[in-house]
């Protein structure tokens, strides 16, 4: 009890550090905007852009951690190198820790998306949205559909990354901005949480730990280069800073071709996983027994009820994983899983039947699984702006990253 105490005290200090760190609002009156669709960025930002040597329609980079409840916008500097110039505190986040499969799951994506100017929706009513591009290749090819996942004001989220008003006027202008400068697709990375050693032991567990470590090498990709990697799918699955060799392409259901990776970037990659390896096993000693309970959005949103207290009823912050979480025993855990499967069993169970008792469920299945096999999607437009999204990042002007990779 004295080590799943400890464990989850200090998880917890470290996590309100960070929440500590972040922009949870951003400071602008609402009243006093004129024209939210072209309301600038404000001085205080402008003014760090210059200091980190940023251009202000520079490209930018937006990265969510869903753990966490954090949103990033990460902008390019003059050398090509993408540094952090905002981050916030996300309002409301619908589901559970993993991926979306199917319309309906209440799920929020997770994975690698191309946003282009078409993703800006500048009437929406949840004052302004940015579509997230699900489903991307990835997505449809592994069957997963759904519509209307967007980044967007109101705080409330079925499905959605939900903000604050304030929070999504900057976050729209930052990627505006970028689109005016030249930017034909802004990179979106959604992750379950930072992919650090220690948190991928704490969820090592989770039934999605196999569509995570995917993740995670586009995830090291970014961490080692600070540029936004080149991202294909093949076999049904992501790959990353790949070049195709001769004449291959990229097929998301078909074989991938041969490819190769520049030599320096091999070199940084073996070196940061050298690293991540032995933090790795510092973190399995550190954690041996216990893993993490990820808790349900009922369970977040309890956390964090009084923050509803004089809001409109639509206004529904949901609290992060990590305040609403805690690290269990491994057999704790199982007995917790174990109880939740009896008393849905019970509560479907017809009138009179005798409740039957539930299979011991499997070390492996410690989130709620989310199924895998639903039907092929079809093609889902944007609901205001009825085209087909880009699905190539690559453009004639722009130079692929293994040409100036290395470039200081």
């Amino acid at each position: 009890m004295r080590i799943r105490h400890f464990a989850y005290v200090s998880l917890m200090a470290l996590a309100l550090a960070g929440c500590n760190d972040a922009l949870e609002t951003a400071q602008v009156d609402l009243s006093k905007v004129r024209n939210k669709v072209e309301q600038p960025l404000p001085p205080k930002i402008l003014s760090e852009m210059s200091a980190k040597g940023m251009q202000r329609n520079s490209p930018i980079m937006i990265r969510i951690f869903k753990e966490e409840g954090a949103l990033e916008i990460w902008k390019a500097k003059t050398d090509n190198r993408f540094d952090k110039i905002a981050d916030y505190k996300i309002c409301a986040w619908s589901g559970r820790l993993g991926p979306k499969v199917k319309e309906g799951d209440r799920q929020a994506p997770e994975g690698f998306y191309n946003l282009t100017r078409a993703n800006l929706n500048p009437n929406s009513k949840y004052y302004l949205a940015i579509n997230t591009g699900f489903p991307n290749r990835y997505d449809a090819v592994n069957g997963r559909n759904g519509t209307n996942l967007m980044i967007h004001g109101a705080c409330s989220s079925s499905g959605c990354y939900s903000m604050t008003d304030e929070q999504v006027l900057e976050i729209y202008a930052f990627a505006r901005d970028a689109f005016s400068g030249g930017q034909s697709t802004v990179q979106l990375q959604a992750f379950p949480f930072r992919m650090t050693a220690e948190n991928m032991v704490r969820h090592r567990l989770n039934s999605n730990i196999e569509f995570w470590n995917m993740l995670k090498v586009g995830y090291d990709n970014f961490e080692v280069t600070k540029r936004p990697p080149e991202v294909n799918v093949c076999e049904k699955k992501y790959v990353f800073n790949q070049q195709a060799v001769g004449n291959g392409i990229f097929n998301p259901a078909g074989a991938c071709p041969a490819m190769s990776t520049p030599a320096p970037l091999t070199a940084a990659l073996a070196s940061y996983g050298k690293t991540y390896d032995a933090d790795y096993a510092k973190a399995m000693k550190k954690y041996d027994g216990m893993v993490w309970y990820d808790p349900s959005e009922a369970e977040r949103k309890a956390v964090v009820a009084k923050l509803r207290k004089g809001r409109e009823l639509a206004y529904a912050p949901t609290g992060t994983s990590l305040e609403a979480g805690k690290m269990v025993k491994v057999a704790e855990l199982e007995e917790m899983m174990a109880n939740k499967t009896a008393s849905a069993v019970t509560a479907n169970a017809a009138p009179g039947a005798s409740p039957t008792k539930p299979a011991a469920p499997e070390a492996t299945a410690v989130a709620a699984a989310v199924p895998t096999q639903v039907p092929v999607p079809t093609p889902s437009p944007l609901a205001f702006a009825p085209v087909e999204q880009p699905e190539a990042v690559e453009v004639a002007s722009k130079k692929p990253f293994w040409k100036f990779w290395g470039k200081d």
